[in-house]
């Protein structure tokens, strides 16, 4: 239906519904081309779609709608108020998710499907809510929708009612969407808004129409949580796009409502107009009056250091269970979203206020000269709403966390001393596992699991295909469970840990060259990556676990020596018998220098003898067999390389400095080229291995 909503349908509109549509459509743009400017008399070739404003100067749209033309510079089309007329402002992509779609120029773009455009010059212009809940608890039935399309020969506003039927894609797939029907989503109509009536905030981005049929599609909102993160810590709210327009969409409605300029209903007054059914949770301790002013405060202070830690912090949170969403949270915001599947009452408000305090007291990525005043009026906003409604002994929990923190001003101070809780002790952070079984069935098709391992031992899952995915895909499929997992456990500047599981056969597979975009360096890189045996071992004897524990421990506690195992003046060796390998010392760590990529019997059965003879740790020389080679080098250098890591800790470390080495062309290195670690961490064991260790 265009310009309106018929009264008749399912869920009509009362005046809440009405205002809440106008405020939806004054921030809905038209997306042209760049060239020749816009016909707003018809519907010229250079009309691409619809977006809208989520910030001011940005856009959100699709990005098969802003980079249909295959150039990253786009004309915004909008109005600035009723009967104002149109106003035309150049704008430049400046992020998509994908950048391209895999099958290159003309292919369908796959979900996410979203594009951040910047605009050239300010301008006024309205802006939506977009909701911090994460998509999973999104609450309506009903969503509203709005856009452009043609109709008649000119370009009209659009807007109207669909119902959410479902989803496509799995839970934790990057190409999840709503299911949306009801209606006929018209061409043109890509980029829009899908808006929550019951909450009144954004939730999606309509992606695709049905062809012949009602509904469509819909990327929920919190998959801009996949925006690259910056290499290297934020110096300023600017080297984040994601941080800076929620920051500044924050600013925006906070601002808005407390501004004594204007008369029309603000977001916030239509959302305190709307019924919110029996919700009784932590999204509910709060009235959308003190929600604004609390997201407007939290976007005034610099933002978290890092994903890593803002689920860090969460988790140190009194009665906080899984926040491990995906996308997992990344802004203040996101971290207040996170808390909403709590319970409700007294102790939801009590939660939120403790995050408060924990934001309050976190570690900065940078200061400026107004975080200190930031930080005084997000306590002064948290005492009033305590004094007003909470217990004494809260009141006096929050009063001692913030005298204990207002004089920790360095950055060290504020990571050692969090408001909840104890940071995890150095060597408890978490790693990435990447476990891949082969089809039996199917030649070089596999099946795979991307988990975050923490240090109790507990693996969580990320992304996960048991479909079969044939192996010159793999790269391509794991790209983003990959980068979702590494956004939760990277620091700046100390990218975590890879670790690949597979069966032995495979040991050789060079996942750390792998390049998850063609801007970026291999994964051996950015970070240590390292191969383990998923292959299933018999049961270890109680001698057999005190030696194996033994040896691990000794290469943590002791300096490591290297073993050439396979290899002597250059000719071939069969690798010791498991009785002559544990009679190396047990700092030992074996290196097989005639490993290559894919090992035949022998040395396939050498490398069980070494897992069996209780190693943990081994360096293995991938590539093609060199049965003329010259080994003298290899074996010295292997040799150094473990004597200057020192420990076991240190060794993945130290084969990506080679890795780093090698690809800025220091000739010293190249010996290193090819070469794995095999790193079973018995404190981190494969689920469903059962072979835990006591820690050292």
């Amino acid at each position: 239906m265009i310009d309106g909503l018929g009264r008749g349908m399912p869920g009509a509109f009362g005046d809440g519904g009405l205002a809440l549509r106008d405020l939806v459509m004054a921030a809905t743009v038209r997306i042209h081309g760049p060239e020749g400017g816009y016909d707003p008399d018809g519907p010229s070739g250079s009309f691409l779609g619809s977006g809208f404003f989520i910030a001011p100067s940005w856009v959100l749209t699709c990005a098969h709608v802003a980079l249909q033309g295959e150039v990253r510079d786009v004309t915004v089309v909008f109005e600035t108020g009723p009967r104002s007329g149109e106003t035309a402002v150049a704008g430049a992509v400046v992020a998509a998710l994908p950048e391209a779609p895999p099958g290159g120029a003309g292919a369908g773009w796959p979900a996410p499907d979203l594009a951040l455009v910047r605009l050239s010059r300010p301008v006024d212009h309205a802006c939506v809510y977009v909701s911090e809940r994460p998509a999973k608890f999104f609450g309506g039935e009903q969503v509203l929708y709005s856009g452009w399309t043609e109709v008649g020969g000119r370009l009209k506003r659009l807007s109207g009612q669909c119902a959410v039927q479902g989803t496509v894609g799995g839970w934790a797939d990057s190409d999840e969407q709503l299911r949306l029907g009801g209606d006929v989503l018209p061409p043109g109509i890509s980029g829009g808004p899908a808006v929550d009536l019951r909450r009144g905030e954004v939730v999606g981005v309509l992606k695709s129409q049905l062809l012949g049929a009602m509904g469509g599609t819909s990327i929920a909102i919190d998959r801009l949580r996949s925006l690259p993160v910056p290499a290297a810590m934020a110096g300023a709210e600017s080297d984040d796009d994601y941080q800076a327009v929620f920051h500044a969409h924050d600013r925006y409605h906070s601002d808005r409502h407390f501004s004594r300029v204007g008369t029309g209903p603000t977001w916030t007054d239509v959302q305190s107009s709307l019924a919110t059914g029996a919700a009784t949770g932590a999204d509910r301790a709060l009235t959308p009056q003190q929600r604004v002013t609390l997201l407007g405060r939290l976007a005034e202070l610099p933002p978290p250091v890092s994903t890593h830690s803002l689920l860090d912090l969460l988790f140190r949170l009194p009665n906080v269970h899984s926040v491990d969403r995906y996308p997992a949270p990344r802004s203040w915001r996101d971290g207040l979203g996170a808390l909403y599947e709590t319970r409700g009452g007294e102790a939801a408000l009590e939660l939120v206020l403790r995050y408060c305090m924990s934001v309050i007291s976190a570690e900065r990525p940078y200061v400026t000269h107004t975080t200190a005043a930031a930080e005084q009026a997000l306590w002064d906003w948290v005492k009033v709403l305590a004094d007003g409604q909470l217990s004494r002994e809260f009141r006096n929990e929050i009063t001692r966390l913030w005298s204990a923190g207002r004089h920790r001003t360095d950055r060290e101070q504020r990571r050692a001393s969090p408001a909840y809780g104890e940071r995890p002790r150095e060597g408890e952070r978490p790693f990435v596992l990447l476990e891949l079984e082969p089809r039996g069935w199917e030649r070089d098709s596999y099946d795979w699991r991307v988990g975050v391992g923490r240090h109790s031992g507990e693996v969580v899952p990320v992304a996960e295909d048991s479909r079969g995915t044939p192996g010159h895909s793999l790269r391509t499929r794991l790209t983003a469970g990959l980068t979702e997992a590494f956004r939760r456990c990277d620091e700046p500047d100390s990218p975590a840990m890879l670790q690949v599981a597979v069966v032995q056969a495979l040991l050789g597979l060079e996942v750390d060259v792998w390049q998850l975009s063609p801007d970026e360096p291999p994964l051996g890189v950015t970070r240590p990556v390292v191969v383990r045996c998923s292959d299933q071992e018999p049961p270890l004897s109680e001698d057999e676990a005190r030696e194996r524990r033994a040896r691990w421990n000794r290469t943590w506690s002791a300096a490591m020596q290297a073993e050439i195992v396979d290899c002597e003046d250059g000719l071939r060796v069969p690798v010791p018998t498991e009785e002559e390998l544990r009679s190396l010392a047990y700092e030992t760590v074996p290196v097989l220098c005639r490993y290559g990529d894919r090992p035949d019997g022998e040395t396939a059965a050498g490398l069980a003898r070494v897992v069996r003879g209780g190693f943990h740790v081994a360096l293995l020389r991938r590539g093609m067999d060199r049965p003329d080679a010259v080994c003298a080098d290899f074996h010295r250098r292997a040799v150094a390389t473990v004597a200057e890591a020192g420990t076991a800790d240190q060794l993945p470390w130290r084969i990506q400095e080679l890795r780093r080495g090698v690809r800025a062309g220091r000739t010293e290195m190249f010996w290193s080229d090819g070469v794995a670690l095999f790193y079973d961490d018995p404190h981190h064991p494969l689920p469903g291995s059962g072979q835990l260790l006591e820690a050292p």
